[in-house]
Order: C-alpha cells, then structure tokens, then sequence
C-alpha cells in the first residue's frame, strides 16, 4: 500500500471526526438531543474525560495519563505505520492500523486543545460553547475532554415483570455515546480479528526434503 493512501484516509477520518465534534460542540449545550433517523439514530452531546465510549480512568491523575499515553502511542504508531509500509504488509493490515492510528489522534486533539479553543458547554441550557473565547478556554494543555455525540439506542424498553432482580427495569441496546473517532478505532481492531489469518498468512517454507523430493520426481 502507497504511504499516499494511507496518509489520506487517515486525513479524511479526521476532518469527519473533527468537523463533527466542533459542530456538536459550537451548536449544541451539553446533554442534548436529537432525533436523525427514527429513535434509534440519535445526536446526543457529552463530554467525557477518559478513553474511548465514555470509559474513565482514575480521575485527574489518569486524565493526564491517558493523554500522555495517547500521546506517545500516536508518536511510536507513525513510525510503526511507516515501518508496514516499507516492509509491505499486507494491505487490509495496514488499512485497519491506519484507522486505529486515526481514531487515536482525533481523540488525542480533543484532550491536548479543546480546553484551550473552546469554553465550557453548561450542561441542560440554551448556552452553546464559543470558539477561542476572550476570556481563554475551559482547561490547560492535555485537560480537554472529548465531544461524544453518535448514541444508536437500537433497543429501548424494559425487562420483563417476571424476569429476576431487574424485572420491570429500564433496559436500552445500545447504551454508549460515541464520536467518529471511536468508532475508527473499533472497526480497525475488528476487522483485524476478523480477517487476522489472512492478514498473517504465512507463505509455504520450501524444506530441503521438498526439493530433494522435486528433484527425485525430475531426474526419474
């Protein structure tokens, strides 16, 4: 696969991801919602702090952590994506390293500058975020949180009456809210499971006993 591919779905993911998170955050307060198609295709607009689908990881302290870490990730996984490229890994390989590597650095964006552009998004009012606000951002370098917005509540009802301990409970599929840039890095690590024997098929090794054998069946 040419670096030239590779570098422009990687470019495309972001623009998506990006342009979707600024106007989330420039149009909508946190917490609302909207219907897109039926009720199961909603925008619904959060923030969160930790990893990808709204996970959290250890307060401040693993705010500041898992920045750093995504940092580093995204520094190695440039070499590491170069590296595939010159040793021609096979092509579905590189694609989905490409879209774990995008997924992390539109998050990464998020934690390292939102805090710095934007102002806060005040939760359930009619205020939206502002952009590169006089009064400075809502955070430091490497303290911003990343705009979730993409929420497929597929299934929403409740158990049954009958059913044990949770009987008569709400129950939703699929609960998370999610960005573009989760989702890229999901479809990356599945496809590698899926497709993982044919990403490192190995070819037939030619034995000494193979060509003594071919050999033998020439010479006869």
């Amino acid at each position: 696969m040419k670096a030239r591919n590779l570098i422009i779905l990687i470019i495309s993911i972001l623009i998506i991801d990006q342009a979707s998170k600024f106007y989330i955050k420039l149009h909508f307060y946190a917490g609302e919602e909207h219907n897109i198609v039926g009720s199961w295709f909603r925008l619904h607009f959060i923030e969160n702090e930790g990893m990808a689908w709204g996970w959290k990881f250890g307060g401040e302290f693993g705010k500041i952590a898992l920045t750093l870490f995504r940092l580093v990730a995204v520094i190695w996984g440039s070499f590491l994506l170069k590296d595939f490229i010159v040793k021609k890994y096979h092509k579905g390989f590189i694609i989905c390293a490409g879209l774990i590597y995008a997924g992390a650095l539109g998050n990464l964006i998020d934690s390292m500058f939102y805090g710095l552009i934007f102002d806060s998004s005040i939760p359930f009012t009619t205020q939206v975020a502002t952009f590169l606000p006089e009064k400075g951002g809502y955070a430091g370098f490497l303290h911003g949180k990343v705009v979730d917005m993409l929420y497929f509540p597929l299934i929403d009802t409740t158990y049954p009456t009958w059913f044990p301990f949770v009987g008569g409970k709400p129950f939703s599929f699929f609960d998370p809210v999610f960005n573009v840039a989760d989702a890229s890095i999901s479809v990356g690590v599945m496809l590698l499971l899926i497709f993982q024997n044919k990403f490192f098929k190995k070819e037939e090794e030619i034995t000494p006993t193979t060509i003594e054998d071919n050999t033998t069946s020439q010479n006869a």
